[in-house]
């Protein structure tokens, strides 16, 4: 008996040590909730501890939404944030929409902060509504910059007032889908006017038109109203693009008028080749002359007082163009005038 009794004894000082580290690590929280009258049992606390779970969140998150009056349990906020999800963000976001009077369910602000959004900033947003940029300057885009159908260039600032809408957060487009849309309306609208100094006088034309639009579809805001905070005179665009065609149509010119100038040399070329040819032909034919000669004073066709009256013809043919070439022109004129 005496051994059974030590061992006994060893277990029963063993278990009561476990109660007692059990009991000092949990006591300040069984505690504090049980004071807050969100209990949590002491199983459900080692529990957490067992799966990883901080149970400091836990009861912390519990006692919040108790206090506000939300009904919500250590297994719900548990499996919440086994599910990468942020308990105190879900029960402080669920706390500001039930004192705003906004529908908001203990399954869709989870959702909403499972899904990657800030479910306390939506709510905020809900209840005060927040003004977009557009453009956004940190993403390096001063202004929005588009051209009237008179060639002048127009640089807008907008700034869009909106609201989240917590029925369409899950699944909506973010702020970027909304900056992209307003600039799109802007400069279809800037686009689209006749004189950009209707525009001038009129800035408050582009909000209405693109207010008009319904550039909030499948967004998870809300747009309460686009204003314009700025709009300048930019770049006449459209003389800028006059000179730069009546530079392009210059080049063409002087492109075409090389190549007529080419065309015409390479005729020059090919006719003063022609010419050199039709020379090489008279210079062949004459060649051929006295042959024809000889020929003609065998057969009889030619007589000795023909061949001298022809050299008589030729040199006096060759007497006249050296006067002539010797007079020049003037001389030449005025003797044919006389």
């Amino acid at each position: 008996m005496g051994p059974f009794v030590a061992v006994l004894g060893l277990f029963a000082a063993v278990a009561v040590l476990v109660m007692f580290v059990v009991f000092i690590s949990y006591v300040r929280l069984w505690l504090r909730a049980w004071l807050s009258e969100a209990s949590v049992s002491w199983l459900s606390l080692v529990g957490m501890s067992l799966r990883k779970v901080n149970p400091a969140v836990i009861v912390d998150s519990r006692i919040m939404a108790v206090k506000a009056g939300l009904n919500v349990s250590t297994n719900e906020l548990e499996t919440h944030y086994l599910a990468g999800g942020n308990v105190v963000k879900v029960v402080q976001a669920l706390i500001a929409a039930n004192k705003a009077n906004i529908d908001l369910s203990f399954q869709q602000a989870t959702a909403i902060d499972l899904a990657g959004r800030d479910v306390l900033d939506a709510v905020q947003t809900s209840v005060r509504p927040k003004v977009i940029d557009c453009p956004d300057p940190s993403k390096g885009a001063p202004v929005v910059a588009a051209v009237a159908m008179d060639g002048i260039q127009l640089k807008a600032k907008a700034r869009v007032t909106v609201r989240t809408n917590i029925k369409r957060l899950v699944g909506g487009a973010t702020e970027e889908t909304i900056i992209a849309r307003v600039g799109e309306g802007i400069v279809t609208t800037i686009g689209s006017s006749q004189s950009h100094k209707k525009v001038l006088e009129n800035p408050d034309s582009i909000s209405k038109t693109v207010l008009a639009r319904g550039l909030d579809a499948g967004t998870a805001f809300e747009i309460l109203s686009i204003d314009i905070a700025d709009v300048d005179v930019g770049e006449n665009i459209g003389a800028d693009l006059q000179i730069k065609q009546a530079e392009a149509d210059k080049q063409i010119a002087q492109a075409r008028a090389e190549e007529r100038r080419a065309m015409a040399r390479a005729r020059e070329a090919e006719m003063v080749a022609m010419v050199q040819e039709m020379r090489a032909r008279v210079v062949e034919a004459e060649a051929e002359v006295p042959k024809a000669m000889a020929e003609a004073f065998k057969k009889g066709n030619l007589g000795i007082m023909d061949y001298y009256r022809m050299k008589n013809i030729v040199a006096d043919t060759g007497m006249r163009e050296s006067i002539s070439r010797a007079e020049g022109p003037g001389q030449a004129d005025d003797q044919t005038q006389q």
